[in-house]
């Protein structure tokens, strides 16, 4: 077991990666639907930290009162 530890590590150079193109399109999808319910989490957490930011620090950056009266347009 120590012989193992003492060894030095390999380093390993990836020059290419062969994959039939409609199978690299299945790869992508795939990874888009599993990237969605990742992005709905990190937008909640986003959405709880700002609306803690506002409720500290709004008054102070000048939003208070900013959305009572509807747009000024």
């Amino acid at each position: 077991m120590n012989n193992v530890k003492n060894q030095d590590a390999e380093r390993v150079v990836v020059t290419d990666i062969r994959m039939p193109f409609w199978s690299m399109v299945m790869f992508m999808v795939k990874m888009v639907f599993a990237s969605i319910p990742a992005l709905i989490i990190f937008s909640a957490v986003i959405s709880v930290i700002m609306t803690l930011l506002m409720a500290l620090f709004g008054t102070m950056w000048g939003f208070h009162g900013m959305f009572q009266n509807g747009p000024a347009f």
